[in-house]
């Protein structure tokens, strides 16, 4: 007899013990004759189904409310864990979702839950894992708008989710299903440690250990407490954070939702709060498309602009506009809010001073700046919110209100931070260097646009007019992990152009390049060093970092000509959000940018400029459908229409 197979198979309990049938449920479905003859043999079953799995027959005629999360990982009821998530934001949303569910059963409700877990941009970050990144924010959209639809009994849904990709996907499904009620619950922030880094920093031990500049002690010791609670986002204003503040500048949450601090009685009461919403929204016959308009969506942008954002969302709000059949904000409108708003937020990475995102949820949070939002008079207020109440409405109650006071004094008590320093007037935020957040420069090399963060330019590289230059010779990279060995071993120097290509949408599925540019922000000569390329960056990216280059290399893109030793010029005006990244000449001499553009004209794409051999064909369909939807200047979508006119302009074969 095989020993392998005695050693997997052997039993540590009686397993022999058997049934074959049971009693079934007690009571008695509460048909009646109507329902026999009039409802779906599906509504019926379903009925079945709720007592089978341990519902109160006497109970079943509530109204039916659809949870929806991204929990990962199986604990413990005291959290321990049996099996790890992929990541923190996902570890406790079940919590949420189960007070919830407790909220809406007391209510005389019947809640359903269903899953949908997702990755972590950290944990892939390098990897080809990120290959699959922000196709699977397409994917889980449709896979979380198909379980709406799957239970067609539901009258309403509470999506609950946190971090980069998922809070996005939750958002795109909600914003597609507009006939129902509907609420976002943010997964909330982990706090940083009292001693060591937050978990943007704690990426860049590989880098500065390489350069010199951290001990392998020390790196091991910081790295072990980065996470310094178990749940939650991490600590910085990066995708996860920004989301969450873009879910309730939506008004898809009830009020001071987004950042609050996993695992703590106010973070749970939020899942109470928001059952209660979406039973009001129920009762008084408010759908998700009076709540989703053209004036939230830029209520969303405009927030965004305040809080300093992750240009990651000039991904995600294209997508949920889209999802919810409203126009889609192009570079136009994004240039015209963030010349009007200013940057009122001082947070990680952006600064000046770098507080954790929980500080910025005590400081007030999204009602706090929008109060100040509302002064300068950029809002609509008229637009209804999930709490069945205006957003003008909204702010009066939270302007006088009890909570306001009391976050605000923990925060003086605790840390002894005062509010106003991490949520500023625009006159403060004037005073103290604060910048509008996100400029689109154009030139040859990005005829279609490119975007940067200016807010978070190393402000000693500014001039006194508000303008950072930086003219400087390319290398060239055409994959990240051969940028991060030459950033680790000496390289790249301070006053290098570094240029990575071909990982884009076709390339790589616009993989995220946040270890380049974290350890760009963390090395001493880092901030000299400029990075344009045609993926994009994480949220908590910082520097002269120019990302989402348009048209990518693979698509015929200029950026794909550029050579090893290429002059390259770039100019971002911080004040009036202006910008240009040109090439302007090659070997010795720099020229001008009609000069480059002229021997632009007479080179081919470089022949290394490849879709990366790793890239799954579940990519590279993703990639293929977006294309067809507009790309990325348009979310990265999947618009149907499109893709059906494009399919039909090329007859199969």
């Amino acid at each position: 007899m095989s020993q392998v197979l005695q050693d997997i198979m052997a039993n540590k309990d009686n397993i022999y013990a058997l049934r074959t049938a049971a009693r079934g449920p007690e009571g008695s479905l509460p048909l009646t004759p109507d329902m026999l003859r009039h409802s779906p043999s599906g509504n019926l079953f379903g009925l079945t189904q709720n007592v089978g799995m341990g519902w109160e027959s006497s109970k079943l005629n509530g109204s039916q409310v659809l949870l929806l999360s991204t929990q990962g990982g199986i604990r413990e009821e005291d959290g321990t864990p049996i099996a790890l998530g992929y990541h923190t934001g996902h570890w406790e949303i079940g919590l949420l979702m189960k007070a919830a569910a407790e909220e809406i059963a007391q209510a005389g409700g019947v809640p359903f839950a269903g899953y949908v877990s997702d990755p972590c941009d950290g944990r892939s970050q390098g990897t080809t894992g990120m290959f699959d990144s922000l196709p699977y924010r397409n994917d889980a959209a449709m896979v979380f708008r198909r379980l709406i639809r799957s239970l067609p009994t539901r009258k309403s849904v509470i999506g609950v989710a946190t971090c980069d990709k998922g809070l996005p996907a939750m958002l795109m499904a909600l914003a597609g299903s507009g006939d129902l009620p509907g609420v976002i619950v943010p997964g909330g922030v982990t706090l940083p440690p009292i001693n060591g880094e937050d978990a943007g920093k704690i990426q860049t031990i590989g880098a500065r250990y390489s350069a010199g500049e951290l001990s392998l002690q020390d790196a091991a010791d910081l790295g072990c407490r980065a996470c310094a609670t178990p749940g939650g986002g991490c600590q910085f204003l990066g995708t996860a954070a920004t989301a969450q503040v873009v879910s309730e500048a939506l008004g898809l949450t009830v009020p001071h939702a987004a950042l609050a601090p996993s695992g703590q009685p106010i973070w749970l009461e939020l899942a109470r709060q928001s059952a209660r919403a979406v039973i009001t929204q129920q009762e008084k016959g408010l759908r998700l498309r009076d709540i989703l308009t053209d004036e939230a969506i830029h209520n969303a942008m405009v927030v965004h602009a305040a809080f300093g954002g992750s240009t990651n969302l000039l991904l995600h709000i294209p997508a949920i506009a889209h999802a919810a059949g409203l126009r889609v904000p192009d570079v136009s409108d994004w240039t015209e809010v963030n010349r009007s708003v200013p940057r009122l937020v001082s947070l990680l990475p952006n600064g000046p001073e770098h507080h954790a995102t929980v500080r910025g949820y005590l400081a007030g949070g999204v009602p706090e700046v929008m109060l100040h939002l509302r002064r300068a008079r950029l809002l609509h207020e008229s637009v209804m919110t999930a709490s069945g109440e205006t957003l003008g409405t909204v702010l009066d109650w939270w302007e006088v209100s009890e909570r306001r006071q009391k976050v605000r004094a923990a925060l003086l008590e605790q840390d002894g931070v005062h509010p106003d320093q991490v949520i500023m007037s625009p006159d403060q935020a004037r005073a103290n260097g604060l910048t509008s957040t996100v400029t689109f420069p154009i030139g040859n090399l990005a005829p279609e646009g490119s975007v940067i963060k200016s807010t978070s330019i190393d402000p000693s590289l500014i001039s006194d007019d508000g303008v950072f230059r930086h003219l400087g010779q390319a290398k060239v990279f055409t994959s990240e992990k051969e940028a991060i060995e030459s950033i680790k071993t000496g390289g790249i120097d301070a006053g290098d152009i570094l240029v990575l290509i071909g990982r884009g949408p076709l390339g790589t599925g616009m993989e995220e390049t946040y270890q380049l540019t974290s350890a760009l922000k963390h090395l001493s000569f880092g901030k000299h060093v400029t990075l344009i390329t045609d993926a994009r960056f994480s949220g908590v990216s910082t520097g002269a970092c120019i990302g989402h280059v348009g048209p990518e290399a693979l698509a015929g893109g200029p950026i794909g000509k550029l050579q090893n030793g290429d002059w390259v010029e770039v100019i971002v005006d911080t004040e009036k959000l202006t910008g240009s990244v040109q090439f302007v000449g090659e070997r010795e001499q720099a020229g001008t940018p009609d000069e480059g553009s002229a021997i632009l004209a007479k080179r081919q794409t470089r022949p290394d400029v490849q879709p990366d051999p790793a890239l799954p064909d579940d990519t590279r369909l993703w990639a293929a459908l977006q294309a067809a939807s507009g790309g990325t200047w348009r979310g990265c979508v999947y618009d149907v229409d499109r893709i059906v006119d494009a399919l039909a302009s090329k007859p199969l074969v």
